[in-house]
């Protein structure tokens, strides 16, 4: 028989041994049976922590595709319906627009595609986007003589009409969309930008003139908010055709090559 001293050792030793084997047993159940983790896990895990969280409204806020075959809601025609009934006649003009491109080539108005040459590869385009007065003729190598859609704003509509033999006569069924504030959009003859629309449409019956409404140039509104993280009126920042035009072209292309667009730090 052992010694009193070396058997309490002993014991002592047993014990200590025992609980830290189930100290490690029940550690190794927790971490999921003690065998390592998957090397691909591990890296996974590493990627996932390594993407820096992005501000929302972002991607998760782009503009959708239009539900249909290319309707666009939000846009207004300016040409307007009769309906005759027997008592009354009823003006239908809230015709949406109907437009889709596969391919878009975005032509801005900065003047840096002079000397460029890409007139030719910009017509090959389906749709070719222009802004406000933007002119073709004499540029075309450079900025090409195609027009598919072209935005205007309201600040542009008396450079338009009196250049309408170059802009309006020359672009065969180009589309023209028209933004403005709602006041300048009213229909109640007080709208200064409907009333020339109006004028420019008994001059060209066959021309294709829309207007932003009231409703989607709110949502234009909300749209700046959740890219910018600022209000537009409390700011008091006003949009740009850019801006129009660049979501416009998001709701109606499925691939968008931009043409003169300047560098960010163009101005610094």
């Amino acid at each position: 028989l052992c010694p009193p001293q070396r058997h309490g050792l002993a014991v002592c030793l047993a014990l200590t041994t025992m609980c830290t084997s189930l100290l490690l047993m029940y550690g190794g159940i927790g971490g999921g049976g003690g065998h390592p983790e998957p090397r691909h896990r591990r890296q996974q895990q590493q990627q996932v922590a390594a993407v820096p969280s992005r501000p929302p409204g972002r991607d998760q806020h782009r503009p959708a595709l239009p539900v249909g075959a290319g309707l666009l809601e939000g846009y207004i025609s300016v040409l307007e319906h009769k309906m005759f009934t027997a008592n009354f006649e009823v003006c239908l003009s809230l015709q949406p627009l109907k437009m889709h491109c596969k391919s878009c080539a975005l032509v801005t108005s900065s003047g840096h595609l002079l000397g460029s040459k890409q007139g030719d590869r910009i017509d090959e385009t389906e749709c070719v986007i222009r802004m406000n007065d933007a002119p073709t003729r004499g540029y075309g190598k450079d900025v090409g003589n195609k027009t598919s859609l072209r935005v205007i704003a309201h600040s542009s509509i008396q450079r338009i009409l009196r250049n309408r033999n170059e802009l309006l006569n020359m672009s065969h069924g180009a589309v023209f969309i028209f933004w403005g504030p709602s006041s300048y959009m009213r229909r109640d003859g007080k709208g200064l930008v409907y009333n020339n629309l109006q004028l420019m449409n008994q001059i060209l019956p066959q021309l294709k003139a829309y207007m932003i409404s009231r409703h989607k140039m709110l949502q234009f509104d909300d749209l700046f908010k959740r890219e910018t993280g600022k209000d537009r009126k409390i700011s008091n920042t006003w949009l740009s055709t850019g801006w129009f035009t660049m979501t416009i072209a998001l709701e109606l292309c499925d691939r968008i090559n931009v043409y003169g667009m300047v560098p960010p730090d163009f101005c610094r």
